[in-house]
């Protein structure tokens, strides 16, 4: 049986390592798993931040989540973006995400958080569909186009001469 919770900094090693876990699986660079837990420890004793993890009974630790929560000018309270949500692999599709984002979810909600932002790679359409499924859209209501994300540098722009 799986469970979820919320993570405190002293889960902070295990997160590193699923981070790491996730981030090697899609061939992503990252740093190593010792790195990322040391990160994970210093961040979640900030108040703006969340972790849900994931343990089932026989394996230990299985999945989890990541947020933030940043302050919002167009209402009045967070507006929170789903940073990382893992599951190993041989686990999918058996509703530890779905426990994971809706545990997240409450948790955001009851920070004071009215909306919640992911980020997903136009290519991953199983990650698209699982998101949908629980009523994100990349159309926001009243509108008729797709919401992009646009991600760059924080040093200065390439000249456009």
């Amino acid at each position: 049986m799986t469970t979820v919770r919320r993570a405190t900094a002293a889960d902070a090693e295990v997160l590193g390592r699923l981070l790491w876990d996730f981030n090697t699986e899609f061939e992503s660079e990252t740093d190593d798993a010792e790195v990322l837990g040391v990160r994970f420890a210093r961040l979640l004793g900030l108040d703006g931040i969340v972790a849900v993890l994931a343990e089932d009974d026989v394996r230990g630790a299985v999945g989890f989540a990541l947020l933030s929560l940043r302050p919002a000018i167009w209402f009045d309270g967070p507006v929170s973006q789903l940073e990382e949500l893992y599951v190993v692999p041989d686990l999918r599709d058996q509703g530890i995400g779905t426990q994971l984002l809706e545990l997240s979810r409450r948790i955001v909600r009851e920070l004071g958080s009215p909306e919640m932002h992911i980020n997903v790679d136009e290519v991953d359409a199983d990650t698209r569909r699982f998101y949908e499924r629980h009523g994100f859209r990349t159309i926001e209501e009243g509108t008729d186009h797709r919401m992009l994300c646009y991600i760059g540098s924080t040093s200065e722009a390439p000249s456009t001469s």
